[in-house]
């Protein structure tokens, strides 16, 4: 009644998980069955091992009840099979590359109580630290009805995510996993070594759907502001850093009980980051998901009601900065983490290709009108 098998060393004994239980339902708890059951999950992850809800049937003063507990497993990056893909040449500065204690980090803050209004987060009932290099995240679960994204709720979003940025409370833990990374590091670690000269070949654009929807012109732009990504990479690292959720897409921003609110999950590159950071994957992530079909005028209108959404929530918070300046800083970061990776690389959708290329047009734009 209790087997938990399917966590394998994530699980914890009925004793400590009766303590979460006892913290959810705020009386004492004896835990008399569980059950637990995969999370179908669409995004390839490269540091979590699985995800499980654990369903429990606990016996109280008042009878019994039933709770669900979400369990993330997460482990360093050189674990993963994903790691062998990386040459064995630039092993050691992969595996170092990816803060994957962050989110264990967070969790044992109080940011909970230090966030926003209309922000939130699930609270952790335990953070279990295994071998070797994984934790266990132990949680509540937050789930809330559906939620659409309309421009509306992407505006909310922005104006939520300006005023985490510039939070006074908040900004004590933005750099509260003690990671050294920077936009510098993605730069000279993925985009030059690796998708500047793959944007650069001819086979780049082989497959017909890409060559279809990239057409020559945007190619030759692509190609030449990929030139300048060191240089553009040295100007967004000098621009004032704020607190950044480091990926804020609309994935990692559930509905919550509050019809305006949303709750933050997924916290792994939870940094200090230039201003804007967090609008590139707030307006990017459908798109690179595949599952937002927006053009270039619509990606365009949406962009200008986040910045403006964003830089009063910066105001909000007593952060008062140029909206030219937050505006170019995002525009070169929109560029540098969306815009230049833009053309697919796997099996797409003609209609997939062409989000894509709306996604590189707009950031092109963007980028040549703040220059």
């Amino acid at each position: 009644m209790t087997d938990r098998a399917a966590l394998g060393p994530a699980d914890v004994d009925d004793d400590r998980l009766a303590v979460m239980v006892e913290a959810l339902l705020g009386e004492p708890a004896r835990v008399v069955a569980t059950r637990v059951e995969p999370v179908a999950h669409e995004i390839p992850a490269l540091t979590t091992v699985g995800r499980h809800w654990v369903h429990v049937t606990a016996e109280t003063a008042a009878g019994e009840r039933d709770v669900r507990l979400f369990v993330k497993h997460v482990q360093a990056w050189h674990h993963s099979p994903f790691f062998a893909s990386v040459p064995p040449e630039a092993r050691q500065m992969a595996a170092a590359s990816y803060p994957w204690r962050t989110e264990g980090a967070v969790y044992r803050s109080d940011l909970c109580d230090r966030l926003p209004a209309g922000l939130s987060m699930p609270r952790a009932l335990a953070v279990v630290d295994l071998e070797p290099d994984a934790q266990a995240l132990w949680l509540e679960d937050v789930t809330a009805p559906p939620a659409p994204w309309d421009d509306a709720r992407y505006a909310r979003a922005a104006r939520l995510l300006g005023r985490l940025a510039a939070s006074p409370a908040v900004a004590p833990l933005a750099d509260v996993g003690a990671f050294d990374w920077s936009v510098l590091h993605y730069v000279h670690g993925r985009l030059a070594p690796d998708v500047v000269p793959r944007l650069l070949a001819d086979d780049a654009w082989a497959a017909p759907e890409v060559a279809g929807a990239f057409e020559p012109a945007l190619r030759t732009r692509l190609r030449e502001a990929a030139g300048r990504v060191a240089d553009l990479g040295a100007e967004l690292a000098a621009l004032p850093r704020t607190t950044s959720h480091g990926d804020a897409c609309p994935n990692n921003l559930l509905p919550s009980t509050d019809p305006d609110g949303f709750v933050l999950v997924d916290f792994g590159f939870w940094l200090r980051q230039p201003v804007g950071f967090d609008l590139g994957q707030l307006l990017a992530g459908e798109v690179q998901l595949g599952r937002d079909r927006c053009d270039v005028a619509a990606l365009a209108a949406r962009d200008e009601a986040c910045l403006a959404a964003y830089v009063a929530g910066l105001a909000d918070e007593g952060l008062d900065l140029d909206p030219a300046l937050v505006r170019r800083a995002h525009a070169v970061q929109l560029f540098l983490f969306a815009g230049v990776s833009s053309v697919p690389e796997g099996p797409v959708t003609a209609q997939q290709a062409e989000a894509r290329a709306a996604l590189a047009t707009h950031s092109l734009g963007l980028l040549a009108l703040t220059d």
